[in-house]
């Protein structure tokens, strides 16, 4: 096995395990490690090179991840998404770059305004008396929370993942 496959192998396994890490923890606590999100870059930025990624693709997705970061960070001063969300939704732009970034996003609002109403309609019916004791779906139920974006971006993520370079190379 080359450098290059492996790196992409452990791409893959690393791509998986932080969609799934942040949606989970966003679920359950409504919020997104800022350590995951930084070794999600910092895994982008060293196996980016192994994989054969160019410097010119790497300083391309970096513009596209940072457009992305000013448009999300727009939408957490409105407060229309969370920070963590917007700092997720940044460094997967960065692995995504600007071939499949777009899809990402369109994928993203999707799914989040599908889970948008799934939690609104949710939250207009009574909780059963057992799961009010202080658990992640009482406080998912709270009106006074937020949406769990990090759901919608892993799932759209985990969506498009296997049309990019990361996965096409390995089949």
């Amino acid at each position: 096995m080359t450098i290059s496959l492996l790196a992409m192998t452990i791409a893959m396994m690393v791509f998986a395990f932080v969609m799934v890490r942040a949606a989970l923890t966003d679920i359950a606590a409504l919020t997104i490690s800022n350590k995951l999100v930084g070794c999600f870059a910092l895994a982008y930025l060293v196996l980016a090179p192994l994989s054969g990624v160019t410097i010119g693709e790497i300083g391309w997705s970096s513009v596209v991840a940072g457009g992305v970061l000013l448009s999300t960070f727009a939408m957490f001063a409105f407060g229309w998404m969370g920070g963590g969300d917007a700092k997720l939704a940044s460094v997967t732009a960065l692995w995504f770059g600007p071939d499949f970034t777009l899809a990402f996003l369109l994928n993203t609002a999707v799914l989040g305004g599908a889970l948008t109403m799934a939690i609104l309609t949710f939250r207009s019916m009574t909780l059963p008396p057992v799961l009010q004791n202080g658990c992640w779906i009482e406080r998912l139920h709270s009106k006074s929370t937020g949406v769990p974006y990090g759901v919608a971006i892993g799932a759209a993520a985990v969506l498009v993942f296997p049309d990019t370079r990361w996965m096409i190379s390995l089949f």
